[in-house]
Order: structure tokens, then C-alpha cells, then sequence
């Protein structure tokens, strides 16, 4: 149980809690109310799935870098405590599960889950080479919305894509937030992130700017998929976050405390998106 608890905690079980309201929005856009129950518990055990095979292979793929990070170097794999092979068994587990979910829900899901696995295996050797690590990572939380509309629908809209977009620059936006706590370190090991590349001033403003084009999407997204006026709600509700994000950099001056704010917001604006995102499609 201790080893479960290692690894649960290792992966960051919590941060699926980013994923599956937005994946859940995505479903809810392509059914225009809501989905019968088997569909919304595929994409959960979809969403599952990969997002245990990606927290697994970044934790796999930056065991090293990790350990040479003091704010990291605790983490159950980068400090003996978890055998890396576990991350190998989750990253395998979790593919299956994506597999598995995609074959319960449409065609067009299996044929693009390799796209998603490439993704998902892909982002964590981002960072080596390219400050767009961000919006890799990005797009692979917008895979979840992306992959849980075609699973609805069986096909790709506009209204979809302005979806996945907005997601995509949504998490961009708060891993470079985050990024800010390693920028020294980053620099000193050569690991590529916009405020180390950039310098920390564009880890403060660009994600403000990402955050205010993920309302305008989601703005789009609404009136593409025929939203009603709840679902506006969230959008005024997006840039709020903003704002509140602009007004965190003025008065934080702890890295670790913004962080820790940043991350409770978010997860409070994903969930309050969907629930204004199934007020503006179902009538009651």
C-alpha cells in the first residue's frame, strides 16, 4: 500500500481533475446535452489512461533531471523510493486503458489513439531541446475535449478544434506559470522552457495573454457548437481567471504560493466551465 501511495502521488493523480471536466465539455458540445452514461464513463477511463501513461513517462523520461532539482529530487522515482520499471508498467497500463475506452466509443478513436499515445510519449523529451515543451503539453490535455467529441459525434467541427485549441493554450499558459519555480535551475541544466529562454518576465505576461486567447476561443467554440447564454457564464468566468492570475503576479511574490494559488483556480474554473458549459445545452 505504501508503494501505491508512492506512485499515486508521484504521478499527480489529482491533476486529472484538469483533464476530465474539459473532456467531459467536449461531450457535451457534440451531443448538445448530455451523453448516455456509458459514453461518459468510456471517456473517463480514457482520460484515465492517458493521463497515467503521461504523468508515468515524464516521470520515467526526467528521473535524472529530476533528481539534480532540489525542489524535485524527492519525487518517489527520482529518489530511489519507486523503481523506474513501475513507470514503464504504468505507461503500458495506462496505453491499454486509452485502447480499451477508445474501442468502446467510436471507430475514429482507435485510428487516431496512436496520435494521443505520440503525444503523450513525446512531451516529456520536449523540454531537451524546445521551449514549445509548454504547448506540447498543452496539447495534450486538448487531446482529452478533442478525443471525447469525435467520440460523441464520430467526426471533427470547428467549433472541436477551437476546443482543443483553447485547452492547449489554457495549459500552456499555467505550465509556464509554473515553470518560473525551475527557471534557474533549468538554465543551469539546459532544459528548455519560455522563462528560461525568454527570461522571467515572459513566464508573467504571456501567460495572461494565453489565458485571454482561451476565452475568446471558448467564446467561439460556443457560438460554432450553438451554446446558450449559460455557457457565457464560463467564458466571463475565463476571464476572470485572468485577471485574477494578472492580479496573483502583483501581490505573490512567493513562487511556491503562486503556484499553489494558480493551480487551485484553474481546477476551480475547469469545473465551473462545465457546469455552465451543461447549462447551456440542457434544457430543463
Amino acid at each position: 500500500m505504501n508503494g501505491v501511495r508512492l506512485f499515486l502521488r508521484d504521478i499527480r493523480i489529482e491533476h486529472t481533475l484538469f483533464a476530465l471536466p474539459f473532456a467531459y465539455v467536449g461531450a457535451v458540445l457534440a451531443a448538445r446535452g448530455v451523453p448516455s452514461f456509458a459514453q461518459l464513463f468510456w471517456i473517463t477511463v480514457a482520460v484515465l489512461g492517458a493521463r497515467t501513461a503521461a504523468m508515468a513517462a515524464n516521470r520515467y523520461f526526467d528521473r535524472d533531471i529530476d533528481a539534480r532539482n532540489p525542489r524535485t529530487a524527492g519525487r518517489a522515482v527520482a529518489s530511489g523510493k519507486l523503481a523506474p520499471r513501475v513507470m514503464i508498467y504504468a505507461i503500458v497500463a495506462g496505453m491499454l486503458l486509452l485502447l480499451l475506452a477508445a474501442s468502446q466509443l467510436n471507430p475514429l478513436c482507435v485510428v487516431l489513439a496512436p496520435v494521443a499515445a505520440l503525444f503523450i510519449l513525446a512531451y516529456p523529451l520536449c523540454k531537451r531541446f524546445t521551449w514549445g515543451a509548454h504547448f506540447v503539453l498543452g496539447a495534450c490535455d486538448g487531446l482529452a475535449p478533442l478525443g471525447a467529441f469525435i467520440a460523441i459525434a464520430g467526426t471533427v467541427t470547428w467549433a472541436a478544434i477551437a476546443l482543443f485549441v483553447a485547452v492547449t493554450v489554457w495549459v500552456a499558459g499555467f505550465d509556464i506559470i509554473y515553470a518560473l519555480m525551475d527557471r534557474d535551475v533549468d538554465v543551469d541544466q539546459g532544459i528548455s522552457s519560455i522563462p528560461a529562454r525568454f527570461g522571467e518576465g515572459s513566464g508573467r505576461t504571456l501567460p495572461i495573454a494565453l489565458h485571454l486567447v482561451m476565452t475568446a476561443l471558448l467564446a467561439a467554440a460556443g457560438a460554432l457548437a450553438g451554446a446558450g447564454t449559460p455557457y457565457y457564464i464560463g467564458v466571463a468566468f475565463a476571464a476572470l481567471l485572468a485577471w485574477y492570475e494578472l492580479r496573483l503576479f502583483g501581490v505573490a511574490k512567493d513562487l511556491f504560493i503562486l503556484n499553489d494559488r494558480v493551480f487551485v483556480s484553474n481546477m476551480v474554473f475547469s469545473v465551473a466551465f462545465l457546469c455552465t458549459t451543461l447549462g447551456g445545452f440542457v434544457r430543463l
